[in-house]
């Protein structure tokens, strides 16, 4: 098929796409926008290419170079054989673990890149079914591996996947690798006659599949995580469980025999794995009830008071509570972090009595709550925070491990949880069963979840917390938005104020820009491909806007502390706080202009 759009460069990239796509539904889908001359489709779909973002791509499924589908993967998977064959002298004998999920072409994917590097000679450790993301990295540590591929888009909707990558130390790649990959991609884009052999890990001897030797191994070592077995066995709470039709089930069911709990009851609808997404508009539990709506109704139909819930790659965690009133509380991710670092605090305390507080560190993301810096400062422990992302907060760990350092948790308020150092990424299915076990403990005091959340802020202070965000799939209009924001009412500086709340300090990590240091430059990485600022205004509040890595969001959180032990007034600074967002909302992001679209409750 011969094209002729007027535009040379989109002509070249059709000629090359139909030359280098063995597969015949993508291949279809360009001769079939050739045949019909839809030029401005053929652009978005060839003239780009995905490149790594948040330790790997990730991204809508479809032909064309700008989308997941076996060629960008084969590209893909052939630049980091080539980085890796330059950067791990011993690649073929430390070899690769590769696991993936169940959505559609997951499988297949990761027998492509399996196939690419027993090409190359390289050991292989190929999961024979569907893992939980944290497996791969734990595998990674296990079998002493020089790096791990997990084929997931974890929560995103169906139409997309993903491809991560993690490096011999655990955890999810930074800087250099994902540099050094995205070059080796851009040298290796002709698909060799051999990539595209989905077949072949099926019959080398550079195969080997882990998952028994994972399995036993894995749930022997979170058992470090468990310090009341023997009591979990009576617990007088009834869990209710769902995997979001994705892979957790019978890996929850594993975790909680391992800690001595009965199985959960689970979501029947949910409990088996469906590329699909049936029940669910969002497969992604942070979206609160209406994605735990068949899970209330499984519970109250069993008498079960507690809600436990992965999403579909299950490295996520979520929960939600029967109340006294009969409704439902779905805890946030902040609220989840300040009930881990209490429970985790506390069970060291109890298991190492004489261990030096000074040794200890908790880590959360920057758009986190402090409530962990809360905690650490009275208990006398450190806490640390870094950029979005358990690539950052996983390498922090890394650091602090190397100094002798012990890191009882990292999270961040998107409902991912580290309980640990057993995977150096968040992990839902052992932080269902941690989760379970303090629910446990609490319940035989006659305490709620509810209940000792609050008992906690009253300790270390009420942090609440407003946090959403706004869909928009038009970068041009995201850049220019942050650029008014950059350059507020022709300025040519940020905002002094929102409205009537006074601005003391900013932080711009796109620009590199900070008024709280000596210097103004920040301590924290800068990033001039992705937007995010920090306002920090005179009342306490804290809040930051920024786009998403993975989706097509701009996203908000803004925190502010009360004291009780001052007198101050819960819900008057949690009206203040909702004040500020509204202004923040107004001001900042304009959704009617920008035709921004709300996040659906």
């Amino acid at each position: 098929m011969t094209a002729r759009t007027g535009d040379n460069e989109l002509d070249d990239n059709i000629r090359q796409w139909l030359k280098w796509d063995k597969n015949e539904i993508t291949k279809r889908e360009i001769e079939g926008l050739v045949k019909a001359k839809d030029v401005n489709k053929l652009r978005v779909l060839l003239t780009s290419r995905m490149k790594f973002g948040t330790a790997g791509i990730r991204g809508n499924m479809g032909a064309g170079f700008a989308q997941m589908n076996d060629l960008t993967i084969i590209q893909t998977g052939q630049g980091q054989a080539a980085y890796m064959l330059r950067s791990c002298p011993n690649l073929k004998e430390r070899g690769i673990v590769i696991g993936h999920d169940a959505r559609h072409n997951s499988e297949r994917w990761a027998n492509l890149v399996a196939a690419i590097f027993i090409n190359l000679g390289v050991k292989v450790y190929l999961f024979s079914r569907i893992v939980p993301t944290p497996f791969v990295p734990y595998s990674v540590l296990n079998l002493g591996c020089d790096a791990g591929i997990m084929v997931t888009a974890s929560h995103n909707p169906k139409n997309d996947n993903g491809y991560k990558v993690y490096w011999d130390n655990g955890a999810q790649i930074i800087s250099p690798h994902d540099k050094g990959i995205q070059a080796c991609i851009l040298e290796n884009l002709t698909p060799l006659a051999s990539s595209w052999d989905a077949t072949l890990p099926k019959t080398s001897p550079l195969r080997v599949d882990p998952l028994q030797q994972i399995m036993e191994s894995y749930y022997r070592d979170i058992l470090s995580l468990a310090l009341h077995k023997s009591t979990n066995v009576n617990s007088p709470l009834k869990f209710t469980y769902t995997a979001m039709h994705g892979v957790g089930y019978n890996y929850v069911v594993e975790a909680y025999k391992a800690f001595g709990f009965n199985p959960p009851i689970p979501v029947k609808e949910q409990v088996e794995p469906d590329p699909e997404f049936p029940t669910v508009k969002f497969p992604n539990p942070e979206e609160g009830k209406s994605a735990l709506d068949l899970a209330m109704a499984t519970a109250d139909a069993h008498g079960s008071t507690v809600i436990i819930a992965n999403d579909p790659d299950a490295d996520r965690l979520a929960i939600a509570e029967k109340q006294s009133c009969g409704t439902w509380k779905v805890f946030s991710g902040n609220e989840m972090g300040a009930l881990f670092g209490w429970w985790l605090w506390t069970c060291y305390k109890e298991k190492y009595p004489d261990s030096p507080a000074s040794d200890v560190w908790m880590i959360s993301s920057t758009v986190s709550t402090m409530v962990l810096r809360s905690i650490a400062k009275k208990e006398g422990f450190h806490h640390a925070d870094t950029l979005t992302g358990f690539k950052w907060m996983a390498n922090e760990t890394v650091k602090l491990q190397k100094q002798g350092k012990v890191v009882l948790l990292a999270f961040e308020e998107s409902i991912g949880f580290m309980c640990g150092c057993r995977v150096l990424d968040k992990d839902g299915i052992s932080a269902a069963v941690v989760m379970s076990e303090m629910a446990t403990q609490l319940a035989y005091k006659g305490i709620s979840i509810t209940q000792q959340l609050d008992n906690i802020y009253k300790i270390y202070g009420y942090h609440i917390t407003n946090n959403s965000y706004y869909i928009c799939h038009d970068q041009t209009v995201i850049d220019a938005m942050f650029q008014r924001i950059r350059d507020y009412e022709g300025t040519g500086s940020h905002p002094k104020a929102c409205g009537k709340y006074e601005i003391k300090n900013i932080r711009d990590l796109t620009t590199g820009y900070d008024n709280n240091q000596p210097d103004n430059k920040p301590i924290l990485p800068v990033d001039p491909k992705s937007h995010m600022i920090t306002f920090t205004f005179t009342n306490g509040c804290v809040a930051t806007i920024r786009t998403s890595g993975t989706e097509p969001k701009i996203k908000y959180y803004a925190e502010i502390c009360a004291d009780p032990s001052n007198g101050q007034d819960r819900s008057a600074v949690e009206a203040e706080l909702n004040d500020l967002v509204t202004s923040m909302v107004t001001r900042f992001f304009q959704p009617e202009r920008n035709n921004l679209i709300a996040r659906s409750n």
